[in-house]
């Protein structure tokens, strides 16, 4: 059992910058793979990016791919996000998520535990 906790999410002007950090419980962190989706207003959840138990490899929606990085540390049970060059379009609720493989996946289904949330708003 892994039970997820988001934090970090706010308001911010694009352009700007937001760092969303995941803090999880459980023994076994470091063989779970982590993930962060995101969901709009009136949209169905979306892959974000992904990462394997390791940190080694990573995987992004092209929709943030070189704004976005996903870290993690095993030691503190934590996964980020760091969320750099901000668009309007970025607003969602982020949610992380735990996979139980050990690659990075990027469907909701391969998930087997997930945070509350948290919210991210971009002004224009």
């Amino acid at each position: 059992q892994v039970q997820l906790v988001e934090s970090g999410g706010g308001l911010v002007q694009a352009g700007g910058s937001l760092r969303l950090s995941c803090a999880a419980s459980g023994r076994t962190f470091s063989s779970y793979a982590m993930g962060w989706f995101r969901q709009a207003p009136g949209k169905e959840r979306e892959f974000v990016a992904a990462i394997s138990w390791s940190g080694k490899n990573t995987y992004y929606a092209d929709s943030v791919k070189g704004r976005f990085t996903i870290s993690r540390d095993n030691a503190k049970n934590t996964v980020d996000l760091q969320m750099n060059s901000l668009k309007p379009e970025d607003t969602a609720v982020y949610y992380c998520a735990a996979s139980t493989t050990v690659v990075p996946r990027i469907m909701e289904y391969d998930y087997d535990y997930w945070g509350q949330g948290t919210q991210v708003t971009v002004s224009s």
